[in-house]
């Protein structure tokens, strides 16, 4: 059956109708010449949250005199808000040391509640034959300008894929993401169970223990346990973090595990874990780094081992030719030239520092594989866990942090 409809209109309507544009005009005369805001809101909120970089300030410097480290805090140089973090991210700190220009990523240690104060703190460990680390500690003081990149990093809680009860591993400065954690727990932006297993080599060694026992006293959903290799002392465990004390520590049903420490105890731990059969989804793990001895790998080229190549660098309409050691990895050869490349996490994961490369050949560790099947298939790189093999040619983009 068909539907009938009537529009019924008046001589008011017609009326209204035919003087819009003259009501419009009308307006448009009277209102003021405001100048036209040339940013869009959302564009405006997405380079506040998800800035290439931020300049701050170092406003305060704590010492850990017997863990070797120091823990700088960074505040806004603007006084405005930092970007907005989850717990666990990291942060990349450009630095210029003796003309090379080299970044490097820390987690940070402080809550996220603080960036709204403009505050990012991470926390820096002396490394034996290190870089930027030694750097740092030495030469940053008070009062200096840095630039960081934002937050960066998918080492974080997640409800959709984590349990509701987390068994964290750490070993040295892998401390930092998990205070993070804790602080955000503690303050209300995370809803976790948290246990951290802290390995640590003494007492004196361990980072961030009055800070841990604290937030532990005031929430109890987070317990701390320390662990000593080289000490037997009471109140502490004794040994590494093995499948025995996990399971000591390890609630009933299921739980997470993440883990964020050296080399070594990752390629430790990784074998206890095996041991518990727990779902691999279950298993989180903070960037490995690229290995310091890529030589020792199974499948590595060993007729490269210890060879120099020549790589030119094609950035733009520059080009640079530099010299690249076949036992670190291409970026290093980089930023040891003073070239401003891109980079952030330094493991071969976020694909910041993403490269065509033109000619020659590079060996990628299998850990550090994080290329698309479609980038290993038409020749990019990441040079952050690239190690040359030969002669080579590269296309990199320019660097935001310069």
């Amino acid at each position: 059956m068909a539907m009938k409809f009537g529009v019924k209109s008046t001589a008011a309507d017609i009326k209204k109708f035919t003087s819009l544009i003259t009501n419009r005009e009308a307006a448009i005369r009277k209102a003021k010449a405001n100048d036209i805001n040339p940013s869009f809101r959302i564009n405006e909120l997405a380079r506040k949250y998800h800035p290439d970089y931020q300049k701050m300030i170092i406003s305060e410097i704590i010492s850990h005199e017997g863990a070797d480290a120091k823990t700088f805090v960074f505040k806004k140089a603007d006084g405005s808000e930092a970007a907005f973090f989850r717990a666990g991210q990291y942060v990349s700190v450009l630095l210029k040391i003796d003309g090379s220009l080299v970044t490097r990523p820390y987690s940070i240690c402080s809550s996220p509640l603080e960036a709204k104060q403009g505050i990012v703190k991470i926390t820096v460990r002396n490394v034996k034959d290190g870089f930027a680390a030694p750097y740092m500690l030495e030469n940053f003081k008070i009062g200096d300008e840095i630039k960081i990149s934002g937050p960066e990093g998918t080492f974080y809680y997640e409800e959709l894929r984590d349990a509701e009860n987390v068994i964290a591993i750490a070993g040295g400065s892998g401390i930092t993401p998990f205070l993070s954690m804790a602080y955000a727990i503690r303050d209300g932006l995370e809803d976790f169970n948290l246990t951290i297993l802290f390995g640590s080599r003494t007492e004196e060694n361990i980072l961030f223990r009055n800070e841990l026992e604290a937030v532990a006293k005031e929430c109890d959903k987070i317990k701390v346990v320390n662990v000593l290799s080289d000490e037997k002392k009471k109140g502490y465990e004794n040994g590494f973090i093995n499948a025995k004390l996990i399971k000591k520590y390890a609630p009933e049903g299921k739980y997470s595990i993440f883990m964020c420490g050296p080399e070594a105890m990752y390629r430790f731990a990784e074998k206890e874990i095996e041991k518990l059969g727990i779902e691999k989804k279950f298993i989180r793990r903070e960037l490995l780094g690229v290995t310091k001895k890529v030589a020792s790998l199974e499948d590595y080229p060993k007729e490269a081992a210890g060879k120099v190549f020549d790589v030119k660098v094609i950035i733009g309409e520059n080009e640079y030719n530099i010299k690249a050691n076949a036992d670190e990895p291409v970026l290093a050869a980089i930023e040891k030239a003073g070239i401003p490349a891109p980079s952030r996490c330094r493991s071969g994961e976020c694909g910041w520092c993403r490269s065509k490369l033109v000619s020659g050949n590079a060996y990628t560790p299998k850990e550090n594989e994080g290329r698309r099947f479609t980038d290993i298939e038409f020749g990019y790189i990441h040079p952050c866990a690239a190690f040359p093999l030969s002669d080579m040619v590269i296309e990199v983009p320019g660097s935001y942090m310069k």
